[in-house]
């Protein structure tokens, strides 16, 4: 592995469907642009083949990942174009009663190099009324997933995990140079959130942060921010989307993680705390892990 040598990541924004067969013709085409102008790792959103609200519907086109024929475009995609091709999550089935959102690392030779299992479910109620309820069809991961790139180690993670740092701090502890963040974040969240969050992320983990975003109003009727990034680890933006369709892109210099750690190597600093509750009495004391 060459963690200093530089290489071109590329983010997909989309507006998936309804149907996973017009959305993998989205993001095909907007994948073989990024590869076209030399992009050597390229990610799509969270959702990648289709954004279903009914259940009924979501469950009619549901396909286990053995038989995903999206899964196997992209993999026979990435074994064309010689390239990575981080798909950001397929809605796939688990079981009878729970989909699973689910993240593909592909590589040059279409074989799939790790997978995750959304951790986090965005069950939510927003002062509008616009809510969300992601635990009542998908199952939640249990794992954090780390795997190698050729230019460094990446972490895994999708969307509303995003707010929870302690899966990231997590991932750069075991060695992450990368992290993932491929979402479809509501506009009304994104407009709040979505770049001090991705920011953030960055900066407490030395990391750069690759986040392929859906965009735009959906066929769902279901509004998604956009604005994908690509974040260096000292929190800079190198590329950023809009509200359309379309890819994003970037050179990544791995030596940049190193030189943020050294500025400031918060990693190395973490300890053990404990939290003093007075309600519990002088001699309660919580135990918190800070770092390893």
């Amino acid at each position: 592995m060459s963690e200093n040598r530089t290489f071109t990541a590329a983010m997909v924004q989309m507006r998936t469907g309804l149907l996973p067969e017009p959305s993998l013709a989205q993001a095909a085409r907007l994948i073989r642009q990024a590869a076209a102008n030399g992009a050597h790792y390229v990610q799509t959103p969270e959702v990648s083949n289709m954004m279903q609200l009914n259940r009924k519907a979501l469950f009619e086109h549901l396909q286990s990942e053995e038989d995903d024929a999206s899964l196997k475009a992209y993999r026979a995609l990435a074994a064309e174009l010689k390239i990575h091709i981080h798909v950001g999550s397929l809605a796939l089935r688990f079981s009878e009663e729970k989909a699973v959102n689910r993240s593909f690392l592909i590589g040059p030779e279409g074989n799939v190099l790790a997978s995750y299992d959304k951790i986090h479910m965005f069950d939510i109620e927003l002062p509008d009324g616009e809510s969300y309820r992601e635990s009542a069809n998908y199952q939640p991961g249990e794992t954090a997933v780390i795997s190698d790139l050729p230019w460094g180690r990446v972490g895994l993670t999708i969307c509303y995990d995003v707010r929870f740092p302690a899966l990231y701090r997590a991932l750069a502890e075991s060695g992450a140079y990368f992290i993932t963040v491929p979402s479809a974040f509501t506009r009304k969240t994104g407009e709040a959130h979505w770049h001090v969050l991705l920011r953030a992320r960055a900066i407490e983990t030395g990391c750069f942060i690759f986040a392929a975003a859906q965009a735009g109003t959906h066929e769902n009727k279901r509004e998604t921010y956009g604005h994908s990034l690509i974040i260096d680890p000292w929190g800079e933006i190198l590329a950023e989307g809009d509200v359309e369709p379309g890819i994003i892109m970037a050179k990544i210099d791995p030596a940049k993680v190193e030189t943020a750690r050294r500025a400031i190597p918060s990693l190395q600093h973490g300890r053990r705390f404990g939290v003093a509750d007075p309600k519990a009495g002088p001699d309660h004391l919580h135990l918190v892990r800070g770092s390893a």
